[in-house]
């Protein structure tokens, strides 16, 4: 489900870092700039005429060979992930991301230097509540073709744990875990890329590899070094001499944790989910990831998102107690049985309402409406989302007891579906505009397993009780 959580940030001012891109070899200019709410991240190629704007989100993913790859039009956006993931770190949700070339700066071929530059402005808090993505079930994904696996399971807290195997001597089997992101940039964002010296020697030859040195990639050696090669790699990396390591890796480069392989492709992870476009509240369990398979379940959380949207349907636990069961809902509606219609109150906020109703055989309309089809009349849907909107507006005077709530006006009435005995009816109002002198205006909306069966706009007033 999405909830609103606490308040969307974006940087307190702009700060610029210059560096080079991995596979071009060019000096890139990167300005951070503060950006306003509900924007998200969105990169701009200041070196076009006219700029041309590419939000990060999965439906400009096009390359995941080597980094993430966004795509708009003809342009594109190289190296994405460990700025993303810095942003994300650092718990940053609007961002305008400025540059001028195709590719980002790979810096020391981590997040750290961009979590850096980010601490030095600091982060400003925005009025509006940032969505966020809740996982309520088991969500998982493989990629046959590479024994790929992500999975997201229900969690109070986000938390991430990646496995890595690459079946080499060199590296063998890593694993790595960030028990919140609050953590991450004490433990993630200093974990620089890797590669083997195979991959390595494959993108020299293919000129795919430019802006490299032994300071923004370890490089595994996982077979004979060649003199030849060592020649090319001396000459590629500027370099007088190299060697290989005791622990297998390219000289003049010490790790920062002895499974930085595995953290460095948790901040992976991190940066391309990212583009899913808001943060996931869930635990996360990923083995053998890679740019493919992150994208790919990126892809399929953002539609889980999209139909989440477009039903509107609340999802909830039904594990957690209530803000209200029926006593207490008694204690603030004067509805009393067999014309009290709600159960339980799922959520209550100032400007909207969740209820739940369950409908049984056991409802006494059910004896004449209809005999041999029994079918909830649509005007006691309505009265229940009303009583729903009653305990919304209700909530707002201290003595409740002392009021009641009467219609005012109903517009754009709709029944979508029937509801039978045995249905749950869940409710969802919201305010139109602000409660003024008692006066409240609500849309609401009634769900069956997630799908709409009535809606209305309804128009209440609360008047205190005559002695």
């Amino acid at each position: 489900m999405i909830k609103q959580t606490t308040p969307q940030k974006t940087l307190a001012k702009e700060v610029r870092l210059n560096g080079i891109g991995l596979h071009s070899g060019k000096e890139i200019q990167l300005d951070l700039k503060p950006a306003p709410e509900n924007i998200g991240f969105v990169f701009r190629r200041m070196d076009l005429d006219p700029v041309e704007e590419i939000p990060a989100l999965t439906n400009f993913v096009s390359k995941t060979d080597r980094s993430t790859t966004l795509v708009k039009g003809e342009q594109e956006i190289q190296t994405t992930e460990h700025l993303l993931a810095a942003l994300v770190g650092c718990a940053i949700n609007n961002c305008y991301i400025e540059l001028n070339g195709s590719e980002l700066p790979i810096m020391d071929g981590s997040s750290k230097m961009f979590v850096e530059a980010i601490e030095k402005v600091g982060v400003e808090e925005q009025d509006a509540l940032q969505e966020v993505f809740v996982v309520t079930e088991i969500i998982h994904h493989i990629d046959e073709s590479s024994g790929s696996e992500i999975m997201l399971i229900p969690a109070e807290e986000s938390s991430f744990t990646v496995m890595i195997d690459f079946e080499t001597k060199v590296l063998g089997t890593q694993n790595a875990t960030l028990h919140k992101i609050e953590e991450f940039k004490s433990e993630i964002a200093s974990s620089r890329t890797f590669s083997f010296l195979h991959e390595l020697e494959k993108l020299l030859e293919h000129g795919l590899i430019k802006g490299g040195d032994l300071n923004n990639a370890i490089v595994y050696v996982d077979k004979p070094l060649e003199e030849s090669n060592m020649d090319r790699l001396k000459a590629a990396f500027n370099k007088d001499e190299i060697s290989v390591k005791s622990n297998g890796i390219l000289d003049n480069l010490t790790l920062h944790h002895p499974n930085e392989a595995a953290r460095h492709k948790l901040l992976d992870v991190i940066g391309d989910l990212a583009l899913v476009g808001m943060p996931i509240q869930g635990r996360m369990i990923a083995t053998k990831p890679g740019h493919k398979i992150n994208t790919d379940f990126a892809k399929h959380i953002a539609s889980l998102i999209r139909t989440n949207r477009k039903s509107n349907a609340p999802i909830f636990d039904l594990n957690i107690p209530p803000v209200m069961d029926i006593n207490q809902i008694m204690n603030i509606l004067p509805h009393r049985p067999p014309f009290l219609l709600v159960d339980k109150i799922l959520e209550l906020s100032d400007s909207h309402v969740v209820a739940l109703k369950n409908v049984t055989m056991n409802e006494s309309f059910f004896q004449g409406h209809f005999p041999g089809a029994p079918v909830m009349p649509g005007v006691l849907q309505i009265e229940a989302m009303a009583q729903a909107g009653g305990v919304l507006v209700l909530n707002t005077v201290p003595d409740p007891e002392n009021y009641l709530t009467f219609f005012m006006k109903i517009d754009n009435v709709k029944f979508k579906r029937p509801v039978y005995p045995g249905d749950t009816l869940i409710f969802k109002l919201e305010l139109i505009t602000p409660i003024r002198r008692g006066i409240c205006n609500m849309r609401a909306h009634a769900f069956v397993n997630n799908q709409l069966v009535s809606e209305g706009d309804m128009m209440a007033q609360i008047s205190r009780r005559e002695s």
